[in-house]
């Protein structure tokens, strides 16, 4: 694994705030709070209500971007940019896999009909320090 994929991976390998956007029905961009997760592959994945207007924009344009990595502007050292394609996934395999304990708080469990999955597969990760240097790219292959 590469210095760079373990840095990213440090910023968000378990689940952390951040910001989606996607495209509204119009054109427009839209942000709302998330709290996504990746795996080792870089795939990010994240949970979201079936119904949500998150849902049918990502139907409508795939193309979403994330912003990880500072959740304390005082101890933020660095953070993430993140495009990629996104895809909404409700087959009870994912759902059960992508399920931890703090979604009891949203949802009745893993076989809730409003719970969905939303899953990331990036094509291009910046690793920006906060500071006024270039930042460090991954790009998918």
């Amino acid at each position: 694994m590469t210095e760079l994929k373990k840095k990213i991976l440090a910023k968000i390998n378990k689940p952390t705030l951040s910001a989606l956007a996607t495209l509204t029905e119009d054109g427009r961009p839209w942000v709302r709070y998330v709290t996504p997760v990746a795996d080792e592959n870089l795939t990010v994945w994240m949970a979201t209500f079936i119904n949500s207007r998150k849902v049918a924009q990502i139907r409508k344009n795939p193309e979403v971007h994330l912003t990880v990595g500072v959740t304390d502007f005082e101890s933020g050292e660095s953070y993430l940019q993140i495009q990629g394609r996104a895809e909404i996934l409700t087959d009870k395999e994912t759902k059960r896999a992508v399920w931890f304990d703090q979604l009891k708080n949203i949802y009745s469990g893993p076989d809730d009909p409003n719970y969905a999955v939303c899953k990331i597969t990036p094509y291009r990760i910046e690793f920006q320090k906060m500071a006024p240097v270039p930042p460090e790219v991954w790009e998918a292959k």
